[in-house]
């Protein structure tokens, strides 16, 4: 994954993101509506051929980059419950 800050203020950050899988930005995009003190967080496919997807966070208060690394780690979290009750329920050979 490449990400890149096209521009970035005190409360609005927008991200070039490459190589990436939207789906991951889905989760951490909910992340970050769960939690308080963000206004906007959108993501897009910018265009299918170019493998591009924009980000974008408006918060209320607070550094826009901290709360995206907040929310991705609370999306992390999450992934390793689900993998950890996933485990306990079903038996690998």
């Amino acid at each position: 994954m490449q990400a890149q800050v096209h521009n970035a203020s005190q409360n609005e950050v927008n991200l070039s993101i490459k190589e990436s899988d939207i789906g991951t930005l889905y989760i951490i995009q909910h992340e970050l509506l769960k939690g308080s003190g963000i206004d906007f967080a959108g993501v897009i496919v910018k265009h299918p051929l170019t493998n591009e997807i924009w980000m974008r966070v408006n918060t209320t208060s607070g550094d826009p980059i901290k709360q995206i690394n907040k929310a991705t780690d609370a999306a992390i979290s999450s992934a390793e419950e689900l993998k950890k009750l996933f485990n306990s329920k079903i038996k690998v050979n």
